[in-house]
């Protein structure tokens, strides 16, 4: 159990697999980062690009992350 406990970090009061964390954040940073670096154009391209990457980022790893909770379900005594 302390082997397994070892694998997570606490960020924001909730428990988060290391390795899960590292893949979620290097897909955004580089979908965001290639998409600011490869807009065309001037000004508000670059930023504009640059959060539809990291929108896309967060969807790829929202689809290729699941999630590890196991949700049960107690009946209550009257």
């Amino acid at each position: 159990m302390k082997e397994e406990k070892d694998n997570y970090v606490d960020i924001w009061g909730d428990n988060v697999s290391i390795k899960d964390l590292g893949i979620a954040m290097a897909l955004c940073i580089t979908f965001s980062l290639g998409g600011y670096l490869l807009a065309p154009g001037e000004a508000p391209q670059p930023l504009i690009f640059g959060l539809a990457g990291g929108v896309i980022g967060f969807i790829i790893s929202s689809v290729v992350i699941k999630p590890k909770r196991k949700i049960t379900e107690m009946e209550a005594d009257d």
